[in-house]
């Protein structure tokens, strides 16, 4: 445990400000460490490992794409099916801020990392796959979408309640509050079992131990996130953790939507106008009138302009337990439980 708080401390330590050539000797001593450390917490592959894998990298195993680089689906061994994320470019810095973090951040709504490698200029990490993909894929508009990408209105409940744990975690869980800044559908993986694991953490910003009372400022060139996502905020180079609320609070629309970034529907809530008409379809007799009442309430609260009127992250979480807690009420009046049945 001891071993495991130097971890923590050394990588949040401030940095040293004694001219640049003492900071380029600490910051390559720090990056050295770092990929020491991440040793101790993961597994370091060869190249030729992944090579192995991915069928060097084969296209008929390319799984998704950024602008940061592929994923792919590999077998490491004779049959652990894992995901490999092979960073391209400019991408060297993304890299290692992620194999830090998923080294020391541990969630069951977080991804996992299973190693990376770094040799000849690859930069690759290992996670575990997730067999169900993006919830952005269940997500498309409710005509295109195929009949067998259906999600309840109980699982997608569940899932964001478990993306939004993953928000707490980072935001007050940590040592460091970190904003994750690339919050979006895409971005949120499903296993098996259709638990949600938050991933692409190679952009996260690290802050003050509470960044409600301190924001994060940066150069406006160096805004960026998912277009339709950004918190209006951060146009003006001001980032806190209420950033990733507002972020969530479309991913929450998005959810009952059924489709992508409803910019006519996100208008409507602004406004407080809400109708039947902006649901998916394939939810309208599964949801229970309060409960999508409360769901609403929780969005509008989560999209406001002024990040001070926007719900925490935590109060978030408790108000989606909450609607919860509204729909089981509800499906338990309409499906009594019946000893005979």
């Amino acid at each position: 445990m001891g071993f495991l708080a130097q971890f923590f401390s050394r990588f949040f330590s401030p940095r040293s400000n004694n001219g640049d050539q003492n900071k380029t000797r600490s910051n390559r001593t720090a990056q050295s460490q770092n990929r020491a450390f991440a040793e101790d917490f993961c597994r370091r592959f060869s190249l030729s490992e992944m090579r192995a894998a991915t069928q060097c990298f084969s296209n008929s195993l390319r799984i998704a794409s950024d602008d940061y680089g592929s994923v792919y689906k590999g077998t490491i061994g004779s049959d652990k099916v894992v995901a490999i994320k092979r960073f391209v470019g400019d991408s060297k810095e993304q890299f290692r801020t992620e194999v830090q973090l998923l080294c020391q951040l541990r969630h069951p709504n977080i991804i996992s990392i299973i190693g990376f490698c770094e040799e000849k200029e690859e930069c690759l990490i290992v996670y575990n796959y997730m067999s169900n993909g993006a919830l952005s894929k269940y997500l498309d508009d409710p005509l295109d979408r195929d009949p067998v990408l259906q999600l309840s209105w109980k699982q997608r409940l569940n899932i964001c309640i478990g993306v939004a744990s993953a928000l707490q975690h980072l935001h007050t869980g940590v040592k460091h509050s970190i904003v994750h800044r690339f919050v979006n559908s895409s971005n949120i993986l499903l296993d098996e079992q259709f638990v949600p694991k938050l991933s692409d953490f190679g952009r996260c910003m690290t802050g003050p131990r509470t960044l409600s009372n301190g924001l994060i400022r940066w150069d406006s060139v160096m805004v960026n996130g998912t277009y339709g996502y950004i918190a209006p905020e951060a146009f003006y180079g001001q980032l806190t953790e209420k950033s990733d609320v507002f972020s969530f609070g479309l991913v929450l629309l998005e959810a009952l939507c059924g489709k992508s970034l409803p910019v006519d529907i996100y208008n409507s809530l602004k406004t407080g106008e809400t109708s039947l008409d902006m649901i998916d379809p394939f939810l309208t007799r599964q949801i229970a009138p309060d409960c999508l009442k409360k769901f609403v309430e929780i969005i509008q609260r989560c999209v406001r302009p002024s990040g001070a009127e926007r719900h925490s992250m935590g109060e978030v979480e408790v108000e989606l337990e909450s609607a919860l807690q509204l729909q089981e009420s509800a499906d338990a009046v309409k499906h009594p439980f019946s000893i005979n049945s």
